[in-house]
């Protein structure tokens, strides 16, 4: 959110101290080479475990021109895919697993998200919109055919992507 935070100092001098804990533990308790080895492990880590969070809920979903006639409501819905899973996907990916109501409402805590899930997907289903649901190895699936389609396709429109090219980019 945008405006006044009241307790942003505090936030900072936390996070700073938080680091700080962290890189004198670090390198308190190793070589310094090894320490950055560590680190570099640890990013690298952080990375795909964040990654595997986001990429299975937008990669491969529709594209829609910024400048296209659709509301906010079905943009968020018809390129945000769900996973299922229960409590292990939930717990595997800290709650944006419900991708769809999080972009509807972002500032929603994520333990409610499943609840608001339900009254989204009655919606949607009342209004004949699509709302997508996979699980987490269909949505990988959906990704490396999307992916495959993209790269050969590649060969055939002078390296151009097709998702780009039909927007006239």
């Amino acid at each position: 959110r945008r405006g006044r935070f009241e307790r942003r100092g505090l936030e900072i001098a936390l996070l700073a101290v938080h680091g700080a804990l962290y890189l004198t533990l670090v390198f308190s308790s190793m070589s310094v080479a090894l320490g950055f080895l560590f680190l570099t492990v640890h990013l690298l880590v952080f990375g795909v475990c964040t990654a595997s969070a986001f990429v299975p809920n937008h990669t491969g979903m529709p594209v829609l021109p910024r400048d296209s006639r659709v509301d906010f409501l079905r943009r968020q819905i018809l390129t945000s895919r769900n996973i299922t899973g229960g409590p292990v996907a939930t717990a595997l990916m800290g709650g944006l697993n419900f991708q769809i109501e999080h972009h509807l409402f972002p500032s929603m805590p994520r333990p409610h998200l499943r609840k608001a899930r339900e009254l989204v997907r009655a919606y949607c289903r009342e209004h004949g919109i699509g709302y997508t649901e996979t699980t987490i190895g269909q949505a990988y699936a959906q990704i490396v055919r999307y992916m495959n389609e993209v790269g050969l396709a590649a060969g055939t429109h002078s390296g151009r992507c097709p998702v780009a090219a039909a927007l006239g980019r």
